[in-house]
C-alpha cells in the first residue's frame, strides 16, 4: 500500500505531466535562461501545477524548485523540503526523443527519502521511499504495479548508463576503469531508475548537475536498494547529499551503484 506521501507526489508528477504532454503534442516556443540552458512553456506549466499541489498538501514544508530557483526565489529551507524539477531533459521535450521527467523529491537531514519519476511520453512511473521499497508501473490508465530491485551485481562485465548529451570528456575512458563493458546512454533522470529495476549496474557522472536533477531519482535508486556515492575525483566520498545552498544547489561528481 502506498503511503499518503507518495500518494499525493505521485498525483502531482502525472497532473503536470499530462500539463507537458498537451504542450508537447503542439507548438511551442523555446527561450535560454542566463545560464544557457533552455526552458519551455512546458517547464513552467509544469512547475506551477506541482507548487500548487504540494502546497495545498503540505503548507509547512518549503519547496526549492527548479525555475523558481532560476528566478531568484529561493525558501528557507529547514531539514525537510521538497526539491522539484518539473521537466528534466528539455533538451530531450525539444527534440522530442521522450526522454523527459517530471522529479519530486523530499528531502530529510540533507538525504532524499521519498521521490517520484514519471516519464509522460511513456506513461513510466517511477517511485520510492525509504522503508517502503521501489516500485514501478507503466501504462496509462491502470496499469500493474512492481516492486523493483536492482540485478545483482555481476563479478566482471558492468553495463554502465550515462548521459546522452552531456557526457563530461573522458567518461568513455573512466568507465572502462571501473569494469565497465556495456554502454548504455539515456537522457534525464531515467538513468537512476533503470539501475534501481536492474537495467544496467552503475551510473557515473562527471559534469555538472543541481540537485533537482538528482534528487527524485537517487530516492528511488536508495528505496530499491541502491546508493549514490560522491566522488572526489574518482574516491568514494560518502552519501550524495543536499541543501548544498553554499554551492548554489550544485552537486559534486558522483556514482550511482544498484547492487
Amino acid at each position: 500500500m502506498t503511503s499518503p506521501l507518495l500518494e499525493t507526489l505521485i498525483e502531482a508528477a502525472l497532473a503536470a505531466g499530462a500539463e507537458i504532454e498537451s504542450i508537447y503534442a503542439a507548438e511551442f516556443m523555446t527561450e535560454d535562461k542566463l545560464d544557457g540552458s533552455p526552458v519551455t512553456e512546458a517547464d513552467r506549466r509544469a512547475e506551477a501545477i506541482i507548487l500548487q499541489r504540494l502546497g495545498s498538501a503540505f503548507p509547512g514544508i518549503a519547496v526549492l524548485a527548479e525555475e523558481e530557483a532560476a528566478a531568484g526565489r529561493i525558501p528557507a529551507l529547514g531539514e525537510r523540503f521538497f526539491l522539484v524539477d518539473p521537466l528534466d531533459g528539455t533538451k530531450g521535450f525539444i527534440q522530442r526523443n521522450g526522454e523527459f521527467t517530471v522529479n519530486i523529491a523530499l528531502i530529510e537531514d540533507r538525504r532524499p527519502v521519498a521521490g517520484v519519476v514519471y516519464a509522460p511520453d511513456s506513461a513510466a512511473l517511477y517511485y520510492g521511499a525509504k522503508g517502503e521499497g521501489a516500485f514501478r508501473r507503466i501504462g496509462r490508465g491502470a496499469p500493474p504495479t512492481e516492486r523493483i530491485r536492482p540485478r545483482p551485481r555481476p563479478a566482471s562485465g558492468l553495463a554502465g548508463i550515462g548521459s546522452r548529451d552531456h557526457a563530461a570528456a573522458g567518461t568513455a575512458e573512466r568507465m572502462a576503469a571501473l569494469g565497465v563493458t556495456e554502454f548504455v546512454p539515456a537522457g534525464s533522470s531515467l538513468k537512476f531508475c533503470l539501475v534501481a529495476e536492474g537495467s544496467a549496474d552503475v551510473y557515473p557522472r562527471w559534469g555538472r548537475t543541481m540537485e533537482w536533477d538528482t534528487g527524485a531519482g537517487q530516492a528511488v535508486l536508495e528505496a530499491a536498494g541502491g546508493r549514490v556515492l560522491a566522488l572526489d575525483g574518482d574516491r568514494e566520498a560518502g552519501p550524495l547529499l543536499y541543501a548544498k545552498a553554499e554551492n548554489e544547489f550544485a552537486n559534486p561528481h558522483f556514482i550511482a551503484w544498484g547492487q
